[in-house]
């Protein structure tokens, strides 16, 4: 494995009421590609129908010229995929279309029903049947056997149902266009306007790409209905505190991208400087391993005065379609993606900023490198607490054994990856500079603290019963 960086689920992308809703959309996807690189799709309202096309690979790979002489409507809806619920395979790929009554339905979903296996268990019983491994595919299930009840009704008796992180965008062959947020929180998803379109995104970098104005993001809890008539908002039943996933801010969203009225880079920067706070040390420079801890290097860099360097440099060249090396060239697979810059690092004392050690593996192979070209002292520095547990929410970490923090001490997991010294930014760090007002309210940090705000296997945390 080259990359043993988190991943989490997908990136949504919707517009009503635009001329060119699929070549849009496509632009959106390409804005959130960092937040899945498996699968991609769009699907558009034409004629009270609803067309798609779906695919394996990255979003250039997936849509050609040719797809969207048939991708032609007014409203779509698009998504990448990267899976945590679900095989990678084609049939898993959103979005989803489904056909109802002389209805039809298209969802993509980011996030991940921690009562998948209970909801689908009840609907197979009731008679329905499946298509794919998807978690997405019980909502929409649930949605339109509650038709009979209206269309806001059963979006609203569908949520009520789930548990777990979910944003969803969703279009009827009516031209609706509908977005969703869980009550929670767990999952970004924001509205914007693009002349007289609506447009929703996962994040407000896919809204600067084309040229939409941001409006506001979705509140927990919250449904939106985008139609002719303009928009609808529809509330569901939510807890008093919200519980946003904080490694957003660490590393999903991109550093361009604005959540919660801050803006990403400059979080990141914030975490560095109250790392440097919380764990100076004295060295020659400061150095990021690319891209995941440049910006927190460079809050590092300012606060503490050490000069900033890019000590390794990345290939960008490196592809989902990279050969993997044999056994034999077990390193060659993370040398090839960043080489030391050896003039540089050569009998120096460096600090390096991670925003985060989930397997070692990796971080423990690029160590070994820097000491074989010389490096004299190896601090690393990391802007987040150790992760002890797992994200049952829609993150690749979903068993404790995969968290080395949660195996070793502090003291021994810096023994274990070969450096002179290790230190994690507090928790308390961690959510006073994200900026927030009450971060401790507004987070969910369950893999840090092991606080689970969603009961995922009848062991809800005693300490978020009185937080609900």
């Amino acid at each position: 494995m080259i990359d043993e960086k988190p991943r989490e689920s997908c990136g949504l992308f919707g517009i009503h009421n635009h001329q060119d809703a699929a070549r849009l959309s496509y632009f959106g996807l390409y804005a959130l590609q960092h937040r899945g690189q498996e699968s991609a799709g769009i699907a558009v309202v034409r004629d009270r129908s609803i067309f798609s096309h779906k695919g394996m690979g990255l979003v250039s790979d997936v849509f050609k010229n040719t797809h969207f002489e048939e991708l032609q409507g007014t409203t779509a809806i698009g998504h990448v995929r990267y899976s945590t619920t679900g095989s990678s395979i084609l049939s898993n790929a959103q979005p989803f279309v489904v056909h109802h009554r002389h209805r039809s339905y298209a969802v993509a979903h980011n996030g991940n029903l921690v009562n998948a296996h209970s909801l689908k268990r009840e609907l197979e019983e009731s008679g329905s049947i499946f298509q794919t491994t998807m978690d997405s595919e019980a909502f929409l299930h649930f949605l339109v056997s509650n038709m009979k009840y209206g269309f806001e009704q059963a979006l609203i008796y569908t949520v009520s149902r789930l548990k777990g992180a979910f944003s969803f965008v969703v279009a009827t062959s009516r031209g609706e266009l509908v977005g969703i947020k869980d009550p929670n929180g767990f999952r970004p998803l924001c509205l914007g306007k693009l002349n007289g379109s609506y447009v929703l995104a996962s994040e407000s970098c896919a809204l600067d790409l084309v040229q939409a104005e941001f409006i506001r993001e979705l509140e927990p809890g919250e449904i939106v209905i985008i139609d002719d008539n303009g928009i609808k908002s529809l509330k569901t039943h939510t807890p008093k505190t919200r519980h946003f996933c904080i490694f957003e801010f660490i590393y999903f969203a991109r550093p361009d991208s604005n959540i919660s009225g801050m803006n990403v880079y400059q979080v990141r920067k914030a975490h560095g400087r109250r790392l440097a706070q919380e764990a100076p040390v004295d060295a020659d420079l400061v150095m990021p391993f690319p891209d995941s801890g440049t910006y927190a290097a460079l809050g590092y860099s300012e606060e503490s005065g050490i000069p900033f360097e890019m000590g390794m440099i990345r290939n960008h060249y490196v592809g989902r379609t990279f050969i993997q090396p044999t056994q034999s060239m077990r390193d060659f697979g993370v040398r090839v993606k960043l080489n030391p810059v050896k003039e540089l690092l050569k009998g120096k004392d460096i600090i390096i900023i991670e925003d985060s050690i989930i397997r070692g593996t990796t971080v423990r192979t690029r160590v070994r490198a820097l000491r074989e070209i010389g490096v004299k002292r190896i601090h690393l520095r990391v802007s987040g607490p150790p992760h002890r547990f797992p994200c049952h929410y829609g993150i690749d970490f979903s068993t404790k054994g995969e968290l080395i923090a949660a195996r070793m001490s502090v003291e021994q997991l810096g023994n274990y990856l070969g450096l002179d010294s290790l230190a994690y930014l507090s928790l308390p760090g961690l959510l006073a500079s994200t900026g927030v007002e009450q971060p401790e309210y507004h987070f969910c940090k369950a893999c840090f603290d092991g606080c689970y705000p969603v009961d995922f296997d009848g062991a809800l945390s005693k300490n978020c019963l009185a937080m609900l």
